[in-house]
């Protein structure tokens, strides 16, 4: 009895084997080169998983250590998944042939995240050409001048907030949470026309900031959520953990429907993002759908608060430490704001070219996105300049190292070095337009980058003409990150002195 029962033991634990490593062979088979060390099960990706390295390191050594080839195949857990390693297998996913790969490999399950489910990063087909338009129609200029406004507020409340603490001996800053403050009143103000409170300590536990931190901050559930949702959407199948928390879901959407019922009898026009989707969205369908219209703003919301922040923290973290840069930019500024008596205007805003060259430098070495996941929607066949060719299968993944390329010696002279006079006038065009993606490419590049610039743009210019950044020796250098968050986050994060000019 006892032998029979070990058999059956021993035979259930081979069929589970070879049921976890059932498609390993599938890059082989195909003649495609393979990163080597899955792991029954996890595939490539246990190291990612057990927050010894972060994605970002992940995606670059298997970019490095593939050098020379156009594509390699590796294992997502159990599923097979390309990374394209040349930029011109990259123009041909995003852009040449973008509907045989029209679909990001994010999996939002409506039942669990209703209103992250309208976000135009998961819509796909007639829902996502629809929303597109109407986000494309938000972020116009014509709108962005009347949302610059909204923008202006926040500044000045901003430069109030950092003089007070000034004036009271406090110098030293964490970036971050710094930026978050003022990315999520930009939110509150822009998005819905009401006060955050971000900038208020007696009210943090009502403002858009605590918000956002539920959403956003590391933690132990958010990285569960994150690793469920990115890396292991089977897992959460079986959890239903929403990205969004419910309270906050909760919260917005009840914000939503009170200020729709005021400003129905008040009658006040407004000028703020809420406003422009609920007019979008009477015109287009008599039914008004309150979860859509939530589901848009909480796009603007996610789109506008987490990633934009990090962006600028990035942003000052590099000024601090290259005082020569910032002196420089300082200039500009100062120039183009005396060409339109002080104040911040839309035009000056996009004069201010040396600012993009710094912003498109620090997104170079530090992009948002690490990482592009496609999903192939249409069977295509794609060639490698190295003589490669792989079927690419409808279901398959595909992946683009951003990261990797974006430092990558044979696109970037000195990649390692801080230089947005690479993104001058006269040297711009000596970029590979695929090896730089922070934005990504093609028919879905990110439809809220204007708006992102917009605020970003009319901060750095309030600093500039307040206050001088230097780096804190609390900012651990080099730069380590978290693993498991949504974005790079720096350990112990970044410090940096504020000075009055």
């Amino acid at each position: 009895m006892t032998v029979v029962l070990v058999s059956l033991i021993l035979g259930a634990l081979v069929a589970f084997y070879f049921y976890l490593t059932r498609n390993y062979k599938y890059w082989q088979k195909r003649g495609i080169p393979c990163v080597d060390g899955a792991l029954p099960g996890f595939g490539h990706m246990l190291s990612v998983i057990l927050m010894k390295t972060d994605l970002t390191e992940f995606c670059r050594k298997t970019y490095n250590d593939n050098k020379g080839r156009s594509m390699v195949g590796l294992y997502d857990f159990t599923s097979p998944a390309l990374m394209v390693l040349e930029p011109e297998l990259v123009k041909t996913v995003i852009q040449t042939n973008y509907s045989s790969f029209a679909k990001n490999a994010i999996d939002i399950n409506p039942d669990v995240d209703p209103l992250l489910a309208h976000n135009p990063f998961v819509l796909t087909g007639e829902k996502w050409v629809n929303n597109r338009k109407r986000l494309t129609y938000a972020f116009s200029s014509m709108r962005l001048k009347i949302l610059l406004e909204s923008v202006k507020q926040v500044c000045t409340t901003f430069e109030n907030y950092m003089n007070e603490k000034l004036n009271n001996n406090q110098t030293e800053f964490e970036l971050k949470s710094l930026f978050a403050k003022y990315t999520a009143q930009v939110v509150a103000a822009a998005g819905f026309g009401v006060d955050g409170f971000c900038f208020d300590e007696e009210k943090k536990n009502m403002s858009f900031r605590k918000l956002g931190q539920a959403i956003f901050e590391p933690s132990l559930r958010n990285s569960f959520v994150f690793a469920a949702t990115f890396l292991m959407p089977s897992l959460n199948k079986i959890f239903k953990l929403g990205i969004i928390p419910k309270h906050v879901e909760n919260f917005f959407r009840t914000l939503v429907a009170e200020l729709m019922e005021q400003r129905r009898k008040d009658g006040i026009p407004r000028t703020d993002f809420l406003h422009l989707m609920v007019e979008q969205e009477r015109e287009e369908d008599d039914k008004f759908d309150l979860d859509m219209v939530t589901g848009h703003v909480m796009s603007f919301i996610i789109d506008g608060y987490e990633s934009s922040s990090s962006v600028m923290s990035f942003i000052g973290f590099d000024l601090a430490r290259q005082p020569e840069i910032q002196n420089k930019l300082r200039e500009e500024v100062l120039s183009v704001l005396n060409k339109y008596n002080g104040e911040i205007t839309y035009e000056g805003l996009k004069e201010m070219t040396y600012m993009e060259q710094v912003l498109n430098e620090t997104l170079r070495l530090l992009p948002a996105g690490v990482l592009m996941k496609k999903r192939c929607t249409e069977e295509f066949e794609l060639k490698g300049s190295d003589g490669i060719v792989c079927r690419v299968e409808p279901g398959t993944e595909v992946l683009i190292p951003v990261q990797g390329l974006q430092k990558d010696p044979q696109y970037w002279e000195n990649p390692e070095e801080y230089d947005p006079e690479r993104f001058s006038a006269d040297r711009k065009h000596n970029i590979e337009r695929f090896a730089f993606l922070p934005f990504g490419g093609g028919p879905r590049t990110c439809v809220g980058m204007r708006m992102a610039l917009l605020q970003i743009k009319a901060v750095m210019t309030v600093i500039l003409t307040k206050y001088r950044m230097e780096l804190s020796p609390k900012t651990q250098i080099p730069l380590k990150m978290i693993p498991g968050n949504v974005l790079p986050t720096p350990l112990g994060g970044l410090w940096v002195y504020f000075r009055k000019l």
